[in-house]
This record gives C-alpha cells, sequence and structure tokens, in this order.
C-alpha cells in the first residue's frame, strides 16, 4: 500500500482584479509514493513540480483531484485539522538560508517542532543532540546561530529539523539546488543514509534529472502542469518514453568535454527535430530500481 497517493490533481491560482481569470498550474496530476521509496519529480521552472509539493502540503489551493497519506484524504483539511500530521509530514525547502531564522541558535530551530509535538524539555534536549550527530554536526552546533553556518550546514539544520518528529514522508523542494557540486554530493548521501536508517519516503523535486537519477528509486517527469512519463529510475533515465525526457538527458552536463560536445548536438537535433515518435502519455509505474550512488 502506498504511504502517498495524488489521483488526478488539480491545482489552479485565481489571477486579475477581480480574481476571475483562473491559472491552472497542476492538471490532473497522478503519482504516488511507498514507504521507504524516494519518488523523484523532475521538470523545467514553470512545471508545477513544487506546486504539487505544495499541495500535499496543504499550501496550494486544489480544485480538483485527490490526496491521500497514510489511507487519510488530506485535500481541503484546515490548518486545525492539518496538525496531527505535522509529526508524519514534513518539509525541506530550497533555500537554507531563508528556510531558517538567522537570529535564533540552532536548539532554539530544532526545539520549536519538539516543543509543538509535545516532547517534554529534557527528551528534546537528548533528541536534538541525536538530530545534530544524525546529520553530521558536532554537539557545540547546538548553541550557535544559523547566520554562523555555510549553505550546506544550515540545510543539514534544515534536514535535522525536518526530523525532529519522526516523519514518514520528507517533501524535499530543490533541496540541493543552491549548493554547490561537491555539498549537492554529500547532501544526496546524507538524505540516502538518512532514508536507510529511518525509513522514511520522499517526494524528492527537482529541476535536474541528473540529481533525481542518483537519489530516487521511480521518476515523474513533469511538463505544463501534467505528468508525462512515470517509472523506475533506471527505465526514466535510460529508456525515456518521451522526447521531452530525453531533452532533460541530453541538456545534464557530463564531465568530458568529447562527450559534452556530442550530447550538446544531439540535445540541439531532438530540440529542431520532428516530434518524438514515442508514448505523449505517461508510462506505467515500473519496479523499484536501485539508486546509483
Amino acid at each position: 500500500m502506498s504511504l502517498l497517493t495524488m489521483e488526478d490533481l488539480v491545482v489552479r491560482y485565481r489571477s486579475g482584479r477581480r480574481r476571475s481569470h483562473a491559472v491552472t498550474a497542476v492538471d490532473g496530476v497522478s503519482l504516488d509514493v511507498r514507504r521507504r521509496e524516494t519518488v523523484g519529480l523532475v521538470g523545467e521552472s514553470g512545471s508545477g513540480k513544487s506546486t504539487v509539493g505544495r499541495a500535499v502540503l496543504g499550501l496550494a489551493p486544489i480544485a480538483a483531484g485527490r490526496i491521500a497519506f497514510g489511507g487519510q484524504e488530506i485535500q481541503g483539511l484546515g490548518r486545525s485539522q492539518r496538525r496531527p500530521l505535522a509529526s508524519r509530514l514534513q518539509v525541506v525547502f530550497q533555500d537554507p538560508y531563508s528556510s531558517l531564522n538567522p537570529a535564533l541558535t540552532v536548539e532554539d530551530i530544532l526545539s520549536e517542532p519538539l516543543r509543538a509535538g509535545g516532547v517534554p524539555r529534557q527528551e528534546a534536549r537528548n533528541r536534538i543532540g541525536a538530530l545534530l550527530d544524525r546529520v553530521g554536526l558536532p554537539s557545540d552546533a547546538a548553541g550557535r546561530c544559523a547566520r554562523e553556518f555555510s549553505g550546506g550546514q544550515r540545510q543539514r539544520v534544515a534536514i535535522a529539523r525536518a526530523l525532529a518528529l519522526r516523519p514518514e514522508l520528507i517533501v524535499c523542494d530543490e533541496p540541493v539546488s543552491a549548493l554547490d557540486l561537491s555539498t549537492q554530493e554529500r547532501i544526496l548521501r546524507l538524505l540516502v543514509d538518512i532514508q536507510e536508517s529511518t525509513g522514511v519516503a520522499y517526494l524528492f523535486i527537482s529541476h535536474d534529472i541528473s540529481v533525481v537519477r542518483h537519489i530516487s528509486h521511480r521518476v515523474a517527469v513533469m511538463k505544463q502542469g501534467r505528468i508525462l512519463e512515470f517509472g523506475s529510475c533506471e527505465k526514466v533515465t535510460s529508456r525515456p518514453a518521451h522526447r521531452f525526457t530525453e531533452q532533460l538527458l541530453l541538456a545534464s552536463p557530463v564531465a568530458d568535454p568529447d562527450r559534452q560536445r556530442e550530447r550538446r548536438r544531439r540535445h540541439h537535433e531532438q530540440s529542431a527535430g520532428p516530434a518524438w515518435p514515442g508514448r505523449e502519455t505517461g508510462a506505467a509505474p515500473g519496479a523499484l530500481s536501485e539508486r546509483n550512488r
């Protein structure tokens, strides 16, 4: 049974002076996330991928469709009704500089969700030490302010905050896109290690398919609010069913200059060539594949 299920999800935003014009950001999206699994959701800017994550978190206006978490339908729940979900459903945002209050100490930041969850003070102190160790930060980091840390360290604090209440699912919204490449690799490895030790599931949202393929079991590709294909990571990234997925793969940089030139040439040909002969609709989800690490 899936932990998170979305069926025919539609998200619309009202715009205009009288708010009479509706913009559809997500148009009929269906996907699921299983327990202990990472589903990568990849697409270009404006594809609607982050809006899907916001809909799961109750931060986007759902016009139609269904979202179920742990067997409970959660679309349309009010703030007070969603509060019990906080211990089971968490988020890590893109920018570690804006997602943390720079004036608060790390201990204060990590204490907030624990206090809200009713964790006793002494147990909270013990958990904070364990959380810092879990994300690879020294114990003395608890007394330092968030502004004293680098971007990668701040994102580790954000991950620790998301883990504080031992959630079942974390929505990771572009969690490494603001980091340099070496730091990205370390954060991705950390997320994989955490999943292996805790069993937490991830909905991992990114514009970079080369990042998604290194952490995901299954991958969904979005464009203009719709999912073009959804299947095992190995299948989607090695044998794409849609031309747009092929273009994303060819646009990803590689270290070898000769290969990179060839990929650029192929990407240009794909962009200028005839329509992709494969399927134009989403593929059925495949079996889990091993992540490239």
